[in-house]
């Protein structure tokens, strides 16, 4: 990451892609690995487990921190383009006819420059909810993966598992639900109160 910072604009493309590849890359050899993991033998499957998912969280910090640097890229290339695009626009004096309302217009941008921040930071917020719940997925399915095994062993029988897994798809419905009735919830609230 810290090369990513350095290097210049022609040849980043190339190094974020690179990057890219190799998270990539690096994602597929470990869902091998967890393959592996789980024909080890039992005395020593736990650990096994318990490393490929660490490295699984680490590969997902850093998979997260090359969008990071992306996005932050992206906003400095944008913001360089309308500076240069500022610098480059010639301004003329008015006609005679002309009249500005300056005070509405003031109003109406600090209000939409307000609406616009408010956007972004919803944006914001929202994903990074949304890598929180991708995160949350993946913990929750190595956790679901380690209570079958643990059931398993302890020799519950089949009906109990099968209202463990309803109750999971049931509490799936209910998260969806939630969502779509917030999302409906802040599009009433931006569409009347905005």
């Amino acid at each position: 990451m810290g090369n990513l910072e350095r290097t210049d604009r022609e040849s980043v493309h190339l190094l974020e892609n690179e990057l890219q590849a190799r998270i990539d890359q690096i994602f597929t050899h470990l869902e091998r690995l967890e393959i592996l993991a789980s024909k080890e033998p039992p005395n020593r499957r736990q650990n096994a487990k318990l490393r490929v998912d660490q490295l699984k969280y680490d590969v997902q910090h850093l998979r997260t921190a090359l969008q990071n640097f992306q996005h932050r890229r992206h906003t400095r290339e944008a913001q360089e383009r309308e500076r240069e695009e500022l610098l480059s626009r010639t301004f003329t004096t008015n006609d005679a006819d002309t009249s500005i309302h300056i005070d509405d217009t003031m109003q109406f941008n600090t209000s939409l420059h307000n609406a616009h921040r408010g956007m972004d930071d919803l944006l914001g917020s929202g994903s990074s909810i949304l890598n929180g719940l991708r995160d949350q997925r993946s913990t929750l399915k190595g956790t679901h993966k380690k209570m079958l095994d643990v059931a398993n062993m302890l020799g519950l029988s089949n009906t109990v598992m099968r209202l463990i897994e309803r109750r999971a798809t049931q509490d799936k419905f209910i998260m969806i639900g939630g969502m779509l009735l917030t999302c409906v919830f802040m599009f009433l609230v931006i569409r009347y109160l905005g």
